[in-house]
């Protein structure tokens, strides 16, 4: 529990102190966010924030997590340094689609073929090494099956042989990388939006942890043996990087509220959706981390249907997307769209935290 509470305070403090200095830096080299001219005509007063903040989010997190083990003199987990991994390495593809914004002053950055073979580099990778690195008990960090709030039994990637699980497990896996870089990405349009929601996802996925940790299946929890136990392989330390990821978005936060200071940027979108993808994967929960993350789905599904029905019919069933922009051009202020936007995020990850929370109450009842 300790481990938690030092890990956020030290992201905390790192971020919401070391952000200021990182706008003075992008400020004195002009690192402003270009604005594209198809979007709302309220954004245009953006043009030149500083942008490329997840750089201040990313760094906060990696040295609150190694510090926070320095401290304890603990070792850091497998499982988290494969998170951090995924994360880190789509922030350097979203930097460098940032960095060619800014030096060419256009908004079409990386060009999309070469994003999306980054992220399956990275995804490949990551996927690859998550099935490797058993514990003691025989746990890898991820699993040959697709997880609800658990690995599903009869959704086994593995039916036909290891080498067709591996395969499968590794499309798996680039979906959801790529669902959830880009549903966070999508979501990253107006200030804090992304952030809070982030903070939200995060602290569900702490709580879930947590729980994990005091129900993990090599614990005997009390007398009568084993509760409905899970066969996650490190989650008090995955609670631990939780910490961390909030206390670093809080931080950023403050000054990426509006009016912004700073934007997070694609490195910082990009690098929080694989975060958030690897704890879905390490933590079993694929399938239910949709819902608590609901509200990237329901915007990455407006963007969705937005091109669909424009292909198919001509017509759009949204004034614009991501689905943000609909309400902006509404005539909705950007603060209250954010606020309602985390309030819906709130209740998606109160409803995700139910549906795994009920999963194990039969269990605990009898």
């Amino acid at each position: 529990m300790i481990a938690i509470i030092i890990s956020g305070a030290i992201a905390l403090v790192l971020s919401i102190f070391g952000t200021p200095l990182f706008i003075k830096a992008l400020e004195r080299r002009g690192y402003g966010q270009f604005i594209r001219d198809d979007g709302p005509t309220t954004h245009a007063t953006k043009r030149g924030t500083p942008t490329m903040g997840g750089v201040a989010i990313i760094l906060a997190v990696l040295a609150a997590y190694f510090l926070t083990h320095l401290v304890l003199w603990t070792s850091p987990s497998v499982s988290v340094l494969l998170v951090l991994f995924l994360a880190v390495g789509l922030g350097i593809v979203g930097f460098l689609d940032d960095y060619l914004k800014i030096s060419q002053q256009d908004s079409t950055g990386l060009r999309p073929r070469y994003k999306l073979l980054g992220q399956f580099l990275v995804a490949t990778a990551f996927a690859v090494m998550a099935l490797l690195f058993p514990d003691e008990n025989g746990l890898t960090p991820a699993s040959l099956h697709i997880s609800f709030v658990r690995d599903v039994p009869w959704l086994d990637l593995a039916f036909l042989g290891t080498v067709v699980g591996f395969l499968l497990f590794a499309i798996w896996a680039n979906f959801l990388v790529a669902a959830w870089s880009n549903g966070v990405n999508l979501t990253d349009g107006l200030d804090g939006l992304a952030s809070g929601a982030t903070i939200i996802f995060t602290a569900a996925y702490l709580i879930i942890s947590f729980w994990q940790w005091r129900q993990v299946c090599n614990v005997d929890l009390d007398a009568g043996g084993l509760v409905h136990c899970y066969d996650a392989r490190d989650p008090l330390d995955t609670a631990v990087l939780c910490a961390a990821i909030i206390g670093a978005c809080v931080g950023f936060l403050w000054w990426n509220t509006s009016p912004a200071k700073i934007f997070m940027g694609d490195t910082g979108s990009l690098a929080l959706g694989g975060a958030i993808a690897g704890l879905t994967i390490i933590s079993r929960t694929e399938i239910v981390g949709a819902v608590i993350g609901g509200l990237f789905v329901i915007i990455s599904l407006s963007v969705i249907i937005q091109v669909a029905s424009f292909k198919l019919t001509g017509k759009r069933v949204f004034r614009m997307a991501p689905l943000q922009h609909h309400f902006e051009l509404k005539g909705w202020n950007e603060v209250t769209i954010v606020v309602r936007f985390w309030i819906v995020a709130g209740i998606l990850a109160g409803i995700g935290l139910g549906i795994f929370y009920l999963d194990a109450l039969p269990r605990l009842t009898s």
